[in-house]
């Protein structure tokens, strides 16, 4: 019992001591009723001390270890393969397999499989066969009326074990996907807040320069107007005038560097804040120059040139589509950006082999990853967390993405991304929403940072303003 121990599977022993319980009640409950309700001759006493045995069990587990326990693969094999020996003994008593509760032989399997490895499962499975090979041959004869059990064929017996059988394989393996699936997309959400966690700390810093601005304004107020009453008291010649020169030079540098920290994200078409379509495409494009791709780059629409908020989420989802271009591509990635009244359009294209047949159905899919062989007959081995995440962000970003090849099959990838022109352009006045801000996207940490109005730094703009 040494190896329960925290975080080795997804299975906690709260989880099977319930469900113990939930067995062990309904065995009582058919035994007792079956005996006394249709007067049905059992071993009654053989029973109840199967079942009083897996209760015990539970009381022992429960006294030894916290309910929270989480269960290692190994001791979670060996409660569910005891279940499983449990409950084929118990039939063996009332019948084997022609007893209609020999079904529940593949609870435990299905439970193994939703939270335990596939080894684990099919020595389960292997287990719980086993068990009905075992009670299907040697079982006490099926309880009934009067004592006078019906003969089964052998042939129905079969049937009732290979019915068994085809239950666990079945169950397991949908049990087994629909687990692991949930667990892929639970793990592969939780990379992609982790790959917005250095964002949202980094959106936060200007309002906490503002706070800095607001508060050094008074110390360096003091000392300017302690500096200039220095300078006027000195003489001009004298041996520190020269020092106090130089204090107050400092002091009105230091005042104009907080003043520029203050008004982050306040500046009307500040580069922090407000990111032009061609700038974008530029800044998504410029890491992948240098690996020997020729990256060319197209605009196509009637001026003004749409102008989009410094969005993270949208910078990432694009940067991850070039790069994948960039690591396919033979020779050029085009990357086209188009825009009218309505819409806004970045289409990025290569032409490498394109994605596979297999690859585009699951497109977007977390650990989906291969679309064929990158540059150089190189084999992809990423885990496909970074498409996913691409495609995550922009699509919270109010983009709608399509992917495909270029015809003909196989000679380029085509990937699309599309937004409403009013959700990807800056809404109200210059400067009215910051970096933190995603084109609809809202990161929900620290985004208040980055909105125009923020007090720290309109505090901090004051206070520089009346002491200047």
């Amino acid at each position: 019992m040494d190896d329960i121990t925290f975080g080795a599977t997804r299975l906690r022993l709260h989880t099977l001591t319930r469900l113990r319980w939930i067995a062990v009640a309904g065995q009582s409950v058919a035994v007792l009723g079956v005996y006394i309700l249709f007067g049905y001759d059992l071993p009654l006493g053989f029973c109840f001390a199967l079942i009083a045995f897996s209760a015990w069990l539970n009381i022992f587990l429960r006294i030894r270890y916290p309910a929270s326990r989480e269960l290692t693969a190994r001791l979670a094999t060996v409660l569910l393969g005891y279940d499983i020996v449990q409950l084929a003994v118990l039939l063996a008593l009332t019948g084997g397999l022609a007893n209609p509760f020999s079904i529940l032989l593949l609870v435990p399997v299905v439970v193994s499989a939703s939270a335990l490895p596939p080894a684990n499962t099919v020595l389960l499975g292997g287990i719980a066969l086993t068990a009905a090979s075992i009670i299907g041959a040697v079982h006490l004869p099926l309880p009934w009326l009067g004592g006078d059990a019906p003969d089964l064929p052998v042939l129905y017996i079969s049937g009732i074990w290979v019915a068994l059988a085809l239950a666990i394989g079945f169950t397991g393996v949908y049990a087994f996907r629909v687990a692991r699936e949930a667990r892929q997309m639970s793990d592969a959400l939780a990379a992609a807040a982790l790959v917005l966690a250095r964002e949202q700390h980094l959106s936060a810093l200007d309002g906490l320069a503002a706070a800095a601005a607001h508060e050094l304004g008074t110390p360096l107020a003091t000392i300017a107007l302690v500096s200039r009453e220095l300078e006027r008291d000195l003489p001009r010649e004298g041996p520190h005038a020269e020092d106090v020169r130089l204090l107050r030079s400092q002091v009105e540098r230091c005042r104009g560097i907080l003043e520029r920290i203050g008004s982050l994200g306040e500046e009307p078409g500040g580069h922090l804040d407000r990111l032009p379509l061609s700038s974008l495409i530029e800044e998504i494009a410029a890491p992948h120059r240098e690996f020997g791709i020729d990256i060319r780059i197209h605009l196509d629409g009637a001026p003004p040139e749409p102008v989009g908020r410094r969005d993270p989420g949208i910078l990432y989802g694009l940067g991850n589509l070039a790069e994948n271009a960039v690591d396919f591509a033979a020779s050029t990635v085009d990357i086209r950006a188009g825009w009218t009244a309505d819409t806004v359009t970045i289409e990025i294209v290569d032409d490498g082999p394109g994605f596979t047949p297999e690859v585009l159905a699951k497109i977007g899919e977390p650990y989906i990853s291969t679309r064929g062989r990158r540059r150089g007959g190189v084999e992809e081995s990423g885990l496909g967390l970074g498409l996913f995440i691409a495609k995550t962000l922009l699509e919270r970003s109010g983009a709608q993405l399509l992917f495909a090849n270029r015809a003909p099959m196989g000679r380029g990838a085509f990937v699309s991304a599309s937004w409403p022109r009013s959700r990807f352009e800056v809404a109200g006045p210059a400067g009215s929403v910051g970096s933190a801000g995603a084109a609809g996207f809202d990161l929900g940490v620290a985004g208040d940072n980055k909105v125009t109005g923020n007090p720290a730094a309109t505090a901090a703009k004051e206070t520089m303003a009346s002491r200047t």
